[in-house]
């Protein structure tokens, strides 16, 4: 089910605040801004990339939709339903609908557990079916990710990360979700195994009508697999349009720095590099106004006076820049 329209996740102004500690010689408690007021939208049967460089809260963000962890406020809107306003019960019969993949395909998997069991418990947590019908579901969701059924009887330890991550893959769809967080599902693997993962995904998303949340910091896989793109730093979206306006003409100055970035596989080939200078600011004393502006090459005086908001610069182009997007917040 979707809204009007087409929207099946929509967050609104999201933030998800921690208590830094004083440490071990005191001094003041502080405040991390993981997340600050994030909002977007993401279509039923789309893939939403989430971008930006560690440590700029894309992955608390996940966590947030699912509520692994508690956001501090803020809306959350799955299926016209406020996620943060469930009681636990009806939280865990929803999340029948939405589930994660993992960023760590060894982590991730309990080395004291069999892969049926793995793929399996949550058909035993959401009591769905009789025994030999959950393990006719392992059989299948194993063919699903290109796995033999034979591997139920094995454990993770004896599974390379690629075949591990489709465990972790399998485990995901068990429910048979609507909606997936895919948590950097390919960082932690080979180069030559990251293709092939992403073109599972995109195959199962077409078999299942899958929608992603698709987190990375590659944005040559983003490119490959997203629908629409956000990037974020320091806790905010910067910029969101289709993946082809972003590759195409990306208009925020971070945005086009980490395109500058990205290797080109010809020798030959001259791309001009935007370096970025200096480390990004801590999230619990970020800078004033706007938060990329101890960054950015084209900083003005005005950017440390208040923050830029949102402002669209073609359909379905947004960005946060004062000096390059016109009606930004002056």
């Amino acid at each position: 089910m979707t809204d009007n329209n087409g929207y099946i996740l929509e967050v609104r102004d999201l933030k998800k605040y921690f208590a830094a500690g004083s440490g071990l010689f005191g001094g003041r408690d502080e405040t991390v801004k993981a997340v600050d007021g994030v909002s977007f939208s993401i279509r039923g049967g789309e893939t939403f990339g989430l971008v930006g460089e560690s440590g700029c809260g894309k992955s608390t963000i996940g966590r947030c939709i699912l509520r692994l962890i508690e956001p501090t406020s803020g809306q959350v809107t799955f299926q016209e339903t406020d996620l943060l306003a469930l009681g636990s019960e009806e939280l865990r019969r929803r999340r029948r609908d939405m589930q994660i993949i993992f960023q760590d395909p060894y982590s991730s998997l309990n080395p004291r557990m069999k892969i049926g069991e793995i793929i399996g418990e949550p058909l035993i947590i959401h009591r769905t079916g009789a025994r030999t019908e959950r393990r006719e579901r392992v059989a299948e969701l194993l063919r699903l990710v290109g796995l033999e059924p034979a591997h139920a009887a094995r454990y993770p330890h004896e599974f390379s990360g690629g075949q591990r991550q489709r465990i972790g893959i399998a485990r995901a769809l068990a429910l048979n979700p609507g909606f997936i967080v895919c948590d950097e599902p390919v960082s932690a693997l080979d180069v030559s195994v990251q293709a092939q993962v992403v073109n599972l995904l995109q195959d199962l998303q077409e078999k299942l009508g899958l929608t992603y949340l698709f987190i990375s910091h590659g944005l040559s896989v983003v490119e490959h697999i997203s629908t629409r793109v956000g990037i974020m730093y320091l806790g905010k979206l910067v910029e969101v349009a289709s993946s082809e306006e972003i590759f195409k003409n990306a208009q925020h100055p971070y945005t086009r720095a980490l395109l500058s970035a990205i290797p080109v596989p010809d020798p030959d080939a001259r791309r001009e590099r935007l370096p970025l200078t200096g480390e990004m600011p801590t999230p619990t004393r970020p800078p004033s106004g706007c938060r990329f502006r101890t960054r950015c090459p084209l900083a003005e005086p005005r950017c440390a006076e208040s923050e830029p908001e949102m402002v669209k610069v073609a359909p379905g182009h947004l960005v946060a820049c004062m000096v390059v997007a016109p009606g930004a917040k002056q």
